[in-house]
């Protein structure tokens, strides 16, 4: 049988796992920040009008610069965000992960740098891997704040093409302030200049203001945005950018023909019909979130206050111990490897509920 091992892939491949979380048949699965609440029905019987109509034309390509959908996405964040954008200033993939992919092969690739300040998104580091792209992990405090005096020296001495900054940071939950993402912007200006990019993939989840204004006149700062989240369409595989539309004109130069299918963009367009009720969900697991926070701490667990739909908490001894403890009673959280600690996604009032339980049972059993 031939093995990985056995096959001439690139150097800097071998020996690594692919991205993904255990998906196991238990009760209750709070392990990949998916929003637990399925569509409401009008938006899927809109998503079916939408789709049908889509049908009709398969035998076509797809507008392959889905300018519908990116106006439509403009106005969102326009509305929602606090900065005017239009559709130039905006770009779609096929989730987030291929817009980061699709900057990565703009401004990254053999013989340029990226940096993310670590732990934060584990892909961030896989996509810059995958294009090429050499990785440096930039430090934080010990509460996870970026720790801003030394990511400034990181990046004048490192001179990165790329930066990245994840506000809400997955897996521990911490906002960005934008004196931080801005000293941090202007820190990369001096150095190279580089491309700055905020991943807000949690940002609606945010006690703070998204920082999409920043934006203005600032030509090399991208903010990306993801639909699986808020709007609970993970399945729809939906990102997007917003930034200067020379970035926009940029990543296009690698995107693959007619990228977004019909159907995708069908359905997005239905989604953002329904973006007051969709945000209302949000506000439930703000608030579920919330609890999440105070009942962990109220059972003797450190939690990392958390602007995101999931909270990170510990601190154990043995991390790996406590989530297999945890899963013994029926519940799925994620171990990041964030040495003694565990993450939880906000899940439905009893999913919360299960997993307190399990907790508090786990911490019984430990003293």
């Amino acid at each position: 049988m031939t093995g990985i091992d056995d096959l001439p892939i690139r150097d800097e491949l071998r020996g690594k796992t692919p991205y993904g979380a255990p998906q196991l048949d238990v009760p209750v699965r709070l392990n990949t920040n998916e929003n637990p609440y399925p569509l409401p029905e009008a938006l899927v019987r809109r998503i079916a009008e939408r789709v049908t109509e889509a049908a009709r034309t398969l035998n076509r390509y797809p507008d392959r610069d889905a300018v519908e959908l990116r106006t439509a996405l403009a106005a969102y964040l326009s509305r929602t965000a606090g900065h005017e954008v239009g559709a130039a200033n905006v770009w779609a993939a096929n989730g987030s992960n291929e817009v980061l992919q699709q900057l990565l092969q703009t401004f990254g690739g053999p013989g340029r740098t990226a940096i993310g300040f670590e732990p934060s998104y584990s892909m961030h580091a896989l996509i810059a891997r995958g294009t090429g792209t050499g990785w440096i992990s930039g430090p934080r405090h010990e509460d996870f704040r970026i720790d801003v005096d030394a990511a400034r020296a990181v990046i004048a001495e490192q001179r990165p093409d790329v930066v990245f900054i994840t506000s809400p940071n997955n897996p521990t939950g911490t906002a960005v302030e934008a004196g931080t993402a801005l000293a941090l912007y202007e820190a990369a200006q001096a150095a190279k200049p580089s491309l700055v990019v905020i991943d807000e993939a949690y940002g609606e989840f945010s006690h703070r203001p998204s920082l999409l204004p920043l934006i203005e006149g600032r030509p090399r700062l991208v903010l990306c945005r993801t639909m699986s989240k808020a709007f609970g369409a993970a399945g729809l595989r939906l990102g997007y950018l917003a930034a200067d539309p020379a970035v926009v004109d940029a990543v296009q130069l690698v995107r693959l023909p007619y990228h977004l299918s019909a159907v995708t963009q069908a359905t997005a367009l239905a989604a953002l019909e329904h973006t007051d009720t969709l945000l209302g969900y949000v506000d439930q697991l703000k608030g579920e979130r919330d609890r999440l926070v105070d009942e962990l701490r109220a059972a003797g667990c450190e939690v990392t206050d958390s602007d995101a739909n999931f909270v990170q908490f510990g601190r154990f001894d043995d991390a790996q111990a406590a989530w297999r403890a945890l899963l013994e009673q029926g519940v799925l959280v994620r171990d990041n490897g964030v040495p003694g600690r565990l993450r939880v996604t906000a899940g439905t009032p009893a999913e919360n509920d299960a997993f307190l339980d399990a907790v508090r049972t786990l911490v019984k059993e430990k003293r």
